[in-house]
């Protein structure tokens, strides 16, 4: 009878919990690596080396963190919204360990050396594979939950669950088409090569930065801001557009990624050209966002977990200008390949990502343990600017170390020769290397401070049974 009653806050309390555990993980190897920048000789172990890790750290943060995250606020959301159980509290549970399982595999496969040489998807096809089928599990209870909603109304905050659901599933087949050597080889060969390689993974790239780690984090931020704020969303015909227009334009960006290359000039046009016209649905959703603080600006002064979601916002927009810019072919001849990539990938990942991620997850916790708030509200407020500080110290050292190493690449002599070697532009980036590891350093401390005070929040106590509120069946 209490399963018909309450809501299922278990998975939510399991993934949460887990966000926090993956985030020290990923943010502990990219401090690792980041060192190996700084003193390339510190290790000599091939499991432990850049090329092994980087894409471990990658994984780490955006599916590991930034996943568990997603799951759990996804599931806590599109109950309170919906006011009714999750569809299936056992299909929930096979996502939490299906997710978990295949977080641990990759964490194994990556530093031996067992990759599918895809950006942003080095999983081998069996990896893939027990992903597909959580994710198909997760698309399931989302969706089957909106189904059997009480409400008549699907919140916006929903809307963007939905789309990232649905296009990563696609994306994460398409990208990982392939044909196994047998059925006990990890070995496939990918359906495509050369430059349709080079678009289906950029597309595939492109669009899980546009749809797990943009549109999946907005849905927090059109629940998470309005409850913290104790504001309603500034605008919801706004949050409409900003929906439709973000995942039309988002899906046609990813070729921007292929400038000066093989694939043909006018689809690299459409890339840029698209990513141009993105910048005013981002704008859009940051502007909402930040304006629903409209007569509650005076509760920045008190509340740190306000001050990561709108610090997060302010991210969110700095880098949605910075992308497109960046898409521009003549500003691209001189970023792409250099380490204002790096800063520009960083400012999404930390300051946006990882921020609404936090900030959402000080406000979930204590109510999942049946209190109102965390163990300490100044730990919280060490822990944003700690981060903070880490976050500027790393994407300025970025952008500055970016626009020398392109600069020293194409600066050339009289003659026509080049003025400088690539081994002297590496030498270059070496005082940026320090400053780029003790932003990460800062940003990973901010982690510790976080599990001490998720810590000290949950320890002893009850996890919180909610009653479903009682109302009419939503109508067809």
């Amino acid at each position: 009878m209490e399963a018909q009653t309450t809501y299922n806050y278990k998975v939510v309390r399991q993934f949460a919990i887990m966000t926090v555990v993956w985030g020290i993980v990923g943010m502990l190897v990219g401090v690792y690596i980041a060192s190996l920048l700084v003193w390339p000789d510190m290790t000599h172990i091939p499991y432990l080396s850049f090329g092994r890790l980087r894409p471990l750290h990658t994984n780490a943060v955006i599916f590991a963190f930034g996943g568990s995250g997603l799951f759990a606020t996804s599931y806590y959301v599109v109950q309170r919204t919906c006011q009714v159980r999750l569809f299936s509290d056992k299909l929930a549970a096979f996502t939490f360990w299906g997710w978990q399982l295949a977080i641990v595999l990759d964490a194994i496969a990556l530093p031996m050396g067992y990759t599918a040489s895809h950006e942003y998807a080095e999983m081998v096809w069996p990896i893939a594979l027990v992903i597909l089928v959580v994710w198909v599990a997760y698309a399931i209870v989302f969706f089957g939950t909106i189904v059997k909603r009480k409400t008549p109304h699907i919140y916006v905050a929903n809307w963007f669950f939905a789309a990232y659901i649905l296009t990563v599933a696609v994306l994460h087949i398409v990208n990982h088409l392939s044909v196994p050597v047998s059925l006990f080889s990890l070995k496939a060969y990918p359906i495509f090569g050369g430059a349709q390689d080079a678009m289906v993974q950029w597309w595939y790239g492109h669009n899980a930065v546009g749809f797990f780690l943009t549109a999946g984090f907005l849905g927090m931020m059109y629940y998470f801001i309005p409850k913290q704020a104790g504001r309603p969303i500034y605008s919801y015909r706004l949050s409409v557009v900003h929906f439709w227009a973000l995942i039309f334009v988002y899906m046609w960006a990813g070729p921007h990624h292929l400038e000066y290359t093989a694939l043909p000039d006018w689809a690299q046009s459409l890339g840029m050209v698209f990513s141009l016209i993105l910048l005013a649905p981002s704008w859009g959703g940051m502007i909402n966002g930040i304006m629903t603080l409209s007569g509650a600006w005076h509760k920045l002064r008190t509340d740190p977990i306000l001050k990561f979601m709108v610090t997060a916002l302010s991210f969110y927009g700095m880098s949605t200008f910075e992308g497109p810019m960046m898409a521009i072919k003549t500003v691209n001849a001189l970023s792409h390949y250099t380490y204002w990539v790096i800063g520009h990938v960083h400012s999404g990942a930390l300051g946006w990502v990882a921020f609404i991620t936090i900030g959402s997850l000080y406000y979930l916790i204590p109510r999942l343990y049946g209190k109102t708030e965390m163990y300490s509200q100044r730990l919280i407020t060490v822990h944003f600017w700690v981060s903070t500080i880490g976050v500027v110290l790393y994407i300025s050292s970025m952008w500055i170390a970016g626009v020398m190493q392109g600069i020293m690449w194409r600066a050339t002599n009289p003659d026509g020769t080049l003025t400088y070697s690539f081994a002297e532009a590496v030498k270059a980036l070496h005082p940026f290397n320090v400053i780029r590891l003790a932003g990460g350093l800062l940003f990973f401390l901010g982690m510790l401070i976080m599990a001490y005070n998720v810590w000290k929040t949950i320890a002893g106590q009850k996890a919180a049974i909610a009653p479903i509120p009682a109302v009419a069946p939503a109508h067809a």
